[in-house]
C-alpha cells in the first residue's frame, strides 16, 4: 500500500469530494477537518483554503477525474474520514457511497460502513473481521500449527489455557544480548504487562508480527501508536491492506470495539488530535518501503538474536521522520 500523490486538478477534485463527504449530515466536526487539512498538506499538497471549498456531486467529481490509479486511494481516504470521529451518519455513507459508485470502486468495506451506519452491529463486526488481518492470523495459525494448534491459540488468547512449553521458548529470548529483536521484544512485553506465546492471554504466535512492528518501528501502544503501527502494517501488507488500517481507526477513533479478546478500551477522534494523521500518512510511506509482507508467515525466530539494527536494514525499516 503506498500514498500516491495526484496531479494538481485531481488534488483539488479530491479535497472537494473528502470535504463533502466530511460535511455530510451537518457541520463538519474539527477532527475531521483536522484530517482533511493534514491530507491536503501531505497527501494532496494542494494550496487551498478548505472552508472556502464548494461542495461538489459524484458525478462532477467523476467527469473531472483523471487519475484511475487513484481511485481505490481516494475511496479509502473517503472511508477513513467517515470513520474518523465516532460512528458516521448515514448520509455521510450515503456520500461515500455515491463518490466510489462514481469512479467505478466497489469495496466491501463500504458495505460494512452501511451496517456500522445501521447500528447492525453484529453483523457489521462478523462481517469486517472476516475480512481483517484477525482473518488472516487465524487462517496462517490453521496452516502453520493445524486445527489443533488453532484451538490451543484461541483458547490462551481468551485466557483459558496456557501452554508451557511454547512460553518457555520465548522466555529464551530474554537471556539474548541486549538490543536484539527477541530480547527488545521480551523487554517491550515486560514494560507493558503482555503475556508472551503460550502463557495466558498471550496471542496467536501468527500475530505476533504486530507486536514486534512496535518494536521495529519505534511506536508505543498508546491509540497514537497503536494507528502507527496498523499504518505501517498497511504499508507493506500484500492483502486487504485498508481492512488492517480500519481496524484501528474503528477502535481509536470511531470508538468500537473491534478486538476479538475481552478488552474493551476505544477511543474517539484520535485521528484530530495535533499531528496524529501527519503521522499516520508517514507510517504507512514508511510500511511501504518494507521488503516484504510481515503478516504473511515471517520467519521472525531467524532474526531474532540479530540486533535491531540489522533486522530493520535486512527488511529495508527506513527511520523514522
Amino acid at each position: 500500500m503506498r500514498l500516491l500523490q495526484p496531479d494538481p486538478t485531481d488534488a483539488l477534485l479530491g479535497l472537494r469530494a473528502m470535504k463533502t463527504v466530511a460535511s455530510a449530515g451537518g457541520t463538519m466536526s474539527p477532527v475531521r477537518r483536522t484530517l482533511l487539512d493534514a491530507a491536503r498538506r501531505v497527501i494532496l499538497r494542494v494550496d487551498a483554503d478548505i472552508d472556502a471549498l464548494a461542495p461538489i456531486t459524484p458525478a462532477e467529481f467523476a467527469a473531472g477525474f483523471t487519475s484511475p490509479e487513484l481511485r481505490e486511494q481516494f475511496t479509502s481516504g473517503m472511508l477513513v474520514m467517515a470513520l474518523s470521529d465516532g460512528v458516521p451518519p448515514r448520509e455521510m455513507v450515503g456520500e461515500v457511497a455515491a463518490f466510489a459508485k462514481a469512479i467505478g470502486v466497489s469495496n466491501p468495506a463500504l458495505t460494512d460502513l452501511w451496517l456500522l451506519a445501521e447500528r447492525h452491529m453484529t453483523i457489521f463486526k462478523i462481517d469486517f473481521l472476516r475480512r481483517s488481518q484477525i482473518a488472516d492470523i487465524m487462517k496462517n495459525q490453521l496452516e502453520q500449527k493445524g486445527p489443533l494448534g488453532l484451538a490451543k491459540a484461541v483458547l490462551t488468547m481468551r485466557g483459558v489455557m496456557e501452554e508451557p512449553a511454547l512460553a518457555a521458548r520465548y522466555r529464551t529470548w530474554k537471556d539474548l544480548p541486549e538490543g536484539t529483536l527477541g530480547r527488545s521484544l521480551v523487554e517491550f512485553y515486560k514494560k507493558n504487562g503482555f503475556s508472551l506465546p503460550g502463557e495466558r492471554k498471550g496471542f496467536p504466535e501468527a500475530g505476533l508480527y504486530h507486536d514486534l512492528c512496535h518494536v521495529l518501528g519505534g511506536y508505543d501502544t498508546d491509540p497514537e501508536g497503536e494507528v502507527q503501527v496498523a499504518a505501517f502494517s498497511a504499508g507493506f501488507k500484500k492483502e486487504r491492506p485498508l481492512f488492517i488500517m480500519l481496524f484501528a481507526v474503528l477502535v481509536f477513533s470511531t470508538g468500537v470495539n473491534m478486538r476479538p479478546s475481552k478488552e474493551d478500551f476505544t477511543t474517539v477522534g484520535v485521528l484530530g488530535k495535533p499531528g496524529m494523521a501527519e503521522r499516520m500518512f508517514a507510517a504507512i510511506e514508511r510500511g511501504s518501503y518494507v521488503n516484504q509482507d510481515l503478516s504473511d508467515k515471517w520467519d521472525y525466530w531467524a532474526v531474532a538474536a540479530l540486533p535491531l539494527d540489522e533486522v530493520r536494514r535486512r527488511l529495508n525499516i527506513v527511520a523514522a521522520g
